[in-house]
């Protein structure tokens, strides 16, 4: 009987439709060339991409709506019960890379922490930075009087959600939804430097 193939499951929460996207992938076939693990969505993907002596991820992430490029020993990715990769605008962690079980227990604390964040971001108007939040707000407001907001599928109707550390804005007629990173203050920098928001909507 043959010995059973080595694997690697991976794992990191959608900051689009906010599943959690969990997969299993054999070692032979992240270290044959450069894998895509995407949401189910189709709105994100996790990046994985062997080198020589490291590996290089490209995470998606919820908190602060970046993709952040990671990387690790290979010996660390290819060894180790769990890793845990984090955001530095937050501090919580955004990808987990190890064994099955643990990967799934850690994955699981995650997305408590997640609905806790966003329960007490309603309840009590906290965000990850309240200075940030209220700049971007504020130039979105500013973009909004300009009549600079659409979506690609024409409509000029939206709604927004604030989230702890970014804002959706939400096309009315098709649903799309855009995210504007509100964590740091390269993101103040970011939407002061727009004009106008183009919502990502579904063709027509």
């Amino acid at each position: 009987m043959p010995a059973q193939e080595p694997t690697r499951t991976i794992a990191y929460i959608c900051p689009q439709c906010r599943q959690s996207v969990i997969v299993e992938k054999s070692l032979f076939a992240l270290a044959a060339a450069p894998v895509k693990i995407p949401c189910p969505c189709g709105k994100s993907a996790l990046e994985v991409e062997f080198l020589a002596d490291k590996v290089k991820l490209g995470v998606p992430c919820l908190f602060c709506g970046r993709e952040h490029r990671v990387t690790c020993s290979s010996t660390a990715f290819v060894r180790e019960k769990a890793l845990a990769f984090s955001c530095a605008a937050s501090g919580l962690d955004c990808c987990y890379v190890g064994e099955e079980g643990a990967v799934f227990a850690a994955t699981a604390r995650l997305e408590q922490a997640v609905d806790k964040l966003e329960q007490e971001a309603g309840e009590e108007n906290v965000f990850l930075d309240d200075i940030v939040m209220h700049e971007v707000l504020s130039e979105i407001k500013d973009i909004a009087a300009r009549d600079g907001i659409s979506c690609t599928c024409g409509s000029r109707q939206w709604s927004f959600q604030v989230n702890y550390s970014s804002v959706d804005l939400m096309c009315a007629r098709c649903g799309a939804q855009t995210r504007i990173p509100a964590a740091t203050a390269d993101d103040i920098d970011d939407i002061c430097c727009r004009n106008t928001i183009l919502i990502r909507g579904k063709s027509e």
